[in-house]
């Protein structure tokens, strides 16, 4: 080794870089072994061997507390040569079973994710969301909230006679029967449902023309109405139009849009074999039949879910559209606890019947098993008074289009909480007198005193499981 403080000729200069070589060398050499030792620990951690001895160590922490070692010692020695080997049998047991536990834990994980990865794949994508729409009011505030736009089509495509819900012959293009949104504010506290009557009277922006049967929308564009039906959104211009609406008259950001259709729809209260709901009037149709003659708690199969919550000509209920409302408030209500609850999640055939049957009949933008556990997790963990069900308000009185009209500064109070996350306006706050439907004339048709005000509703749970 050299002295730095040498007298500097061509010889020292030589030693030095040799020196400065040697100890560079030396330094990388101790960083690359510190780096292998890292490695082979984390290695060594995440080997099987490892995280079995982990889980059986903790898993006897759990079953048996730890003994004084002197005194495990003296009871070993005490025991006859018997009691020795079914212990020592016992531990091996023991042993045994903290490794079957750590694989299925190890499977489990891996498990799940390519069960989610294999059924989002099972899920029909469409295009439906527009997150950048200048509609959309308050940004910032509900940066992190989940708003999920669902809508049931009863395009026939695809469907059978022997269903019971039409064909595409006798039915043709697409309709949205219903129209709600579900939204869960960042905080996950509470959940509101709000649903749109069918007959609301919007405004209708351009949309390119949808095709059910592809789902997709095609380059014809159908001009926008300014006194249009709800309805009519979906039925021209599929999840993109209906989305626009939807946006135009909350405010909020729609992140992701849930379509089912009456085909395929029995299957999924098929697969968690039943859904139970409260009834409160005997559902005679006048078009559909008997659909559901028993009242209070009854638990419903495919077939009635399905005439259920499409009824909207019952015998003794002049509300129409808002019966019907109430109806799938409280279905949707109901099949998301049934699924969320321990009969379904924790019985595989039932949960993967469930997710096949969904993906089936839904179509959707953002969609998949992780954004609907987080819709139907946020439902069935929360208290029932902090899930409500409501419908958007309106003046109570169709007018002579034979529309719903909104009540716009109780809407706008509405969506303003939302949006927020304040608490929500009172419901039975008076409607402006400007904003009060005029007298009825002979084309108007009447609604149900309750249709004036947000109707809001919250549910029990009444899952069977």
């Amino acid at each position: 080794m050299t002295d730095e403080m040498e007298a500097i000729d061509e010889a020292t200069q030589y030693r030095r870089k040799i020196d400065h070589t040697l100890a560079r060398f030396s330094a990388a050499h101790d960083e690359m072994e510190a780096e292998e030792a890292k490695r082979r620990e984390r290695r060594e951690r995440l080997s099987p061997t490892s995280l079995i001895e982990s889980t059986r160590t903790a898993l006897q922490r759990v079953v048996a507390p730890a003994q004084e070692p002197q005194a495990e010692e003296a009871l070993v020695e005490a025991e006859p040569s018997p009691l020795k080997d079914t212990k020592r049998r016992s531990a091996q047991f023991g042993r045994v079973a903290a490794a079957v536990v750590a694989g299925l834990v190890f499977l489990g994980i891996g498990g799940a994710w390519g069960a989610q990865t294999y059924f989002d794949a099972k899920f029909t994508q469409v295009s439906a969301l527009d997150e950048n729409s200048a509609d959309i009011q308050d940004a910032d505030a509900q940066a992190n909230d989940e708003n999920f736009l669902m809508v049931g089509s009863d395009t026939r495509d695809g469907a059978s006679a022997e269903e019971g819900v039409g064909t595409a012959d006798s039915t043709p293009g697409a309709r949205s029967d219903t129209v709600m949104v579900a939204h869960v504010p960042a905080d996950r506290k509470r959940v509101v449902v709000t649903s749109f009557p069918r007959d609301l009277e919007v405004n209708r922006p351009d949309c390119q023309k949808w095709d059910p049967a592809q789902n997709k929308t095609t380059d014809e564009v159908y001009k926008g109405a300014k006194f249009a039906k709800l309805n009519t959104a979906y039925a021209v211009g599929g999840p993109a139009c209906v989305t626009k609406v939807i946006q135009q008259i909350t405010g909020l950001r729609i992140n992701h849009f849930v379509g089912i259709d009456f085909n395929g729809f029995k299957e999924m209260v098929d697969a968690v074999h039943g859904v139970t709901i409260h009834n409160e009037i005997p559902i005679d149709d006048g078009i559909l039949g008997k659909v559901l003659l028993q009242t209070g708690d009854v638990t419903i199969s495919g077939d009635q879910a399905l005439n259920f919550v499409r009824a909207r000509h019952v015998k003794g209920d002049p509300t129409s559209d808002y019966g019907r409302i109430k109806r799938q408030q409280e279905f949707i209500g109901a099949l998301l606890k049934k699924v969320m609850s321990s009969d379904v999640v924790l019985d595989p055939g039932k949960l993967s019947d469930f997710i096949t049957a969904f993906a089936k009949a839904t179509f959707g933008d953002n969609l998949g098993v992780k954004q609907m556990m987080t819709l139907a997790q946020s439902m069935k963990g929360l208290d029932p008074s902090k899930i409500t069900f409501l419908t958007v308000p309106t003046v109570g009185m169709a007018n002579n289009r034979g529309n719903e009209v909104l009540v716009l500064s109780k809407t706008k109070a509405l969506f303003d909480a939302l949006r927020t996350n304040e608490p929500l306006p009172d419901p039975n706050a008076p409607v402006p007198v400007s904003e009060q439907a005029p007298p009825s004339s002979s084309t108007a048709k009447p609604k149900s005193s309750g249709s004036s005000k947000s109707t809001t509703t919250t549910r029990k749970s009444t899952s069977t499981g």
